[in-house]
């Protein structure tokens, strides 16, 4: 199976999002999971060159099931419909800094950083922030990471509208510490998958976001 077929897979599976089509097309999604695993295993390769902290990593270590966790939610659907691969130091917590790669029929993108700290964890960053913004700044103003990812995201839901507690209002840094999660991403193409450097050419995009990472591990590592 090649990347066009993937996401055609994946696109029909929008489409027969349920466990009696899916079991009928067991053939095809056994392909899927060797294609899966073959593009986890092309970037990981490159990414270890330019991070080696990833070295323990395998691709084994970098998937997601394709069922849904549906017990709490609405949409009942059983199947993901996006492919994405999560690469990280510490493969064992959701939450530590990582790189992630979302494959998706005209909605792929690469993102890395922290999603979703927890409280204790979102301190930790939050205090890094505070004493060392100005290594952060810099970061996010670096002439690679301006250019490709701009700034650490901003959706809606992602900023407090006030100043988190027990942090001045006024601080130099107040937009970052006003961030809920830490991560930055950047939309690409389909065909990037296609690409015979398809491997290299992502990963070389991921690296940019090594010095993010580093920042976040440094805060979360700190001992209260």
């Amino acid at each position: 199976m090649n990347a066009k077929e993937a996401f055609q897979f994946l696109e029909e599976l929008k489409l027969n999002n349920n466990t009696e089509w899916f079991h009928s097309q067991k053939k095809r999604y056994e392909d899927y999971k060797k294609f899966y695993h073959a593009t986890i295993a092309a970037v990981l390769e490159e990414l270890k060159k330019l991070d080696p902290t990833l070295e323990p990593l395998e691709p084994k270590n970098c998937t997601f099931r394709i069922n849904r966790d549906i017990r709490f939610s609405k949409d009942k659907s059983p199947y993901k419909t996006n492919m994405g691969i999560w690469f990280t130091q510490n493969k064992g917590h959701k939450n530590s800094p990582g790189y992630y790669i979302h494959y998706e029929k005209g909605a792929s993108f690469i993102a890395g950083g922290v999603w979703c700290p927890e409280p204790d964890q979102l301190k930790k960053i939050r205090k890094e922030i505070e004493f060392f913004y100005e290594d952060l700044e810099a970061i996010v103003a670096d002439k690679s990471f301006a250019k490709t990812y701009q700034n650490l995201s901003r959706e809606e839901g992602n900023v407090l509208k006030k100043a988190p507690k027990d942090v001045d209002p006024n601080h130099p840094a107040i937009e970052f510490l006003k961030l809920k999660s830490f991560t930055a991403s950047y939309p690409i193409n389909d065909d990037w998958f296609s690409a015979p450097d398809f491997g290299k050419k992502i990963a070389r995009e991921l690296a940019i976001l090594k010095p993010l990472n580093d920042f976040l591990r440094r805060g979360l590592e700190t001992e209260e």
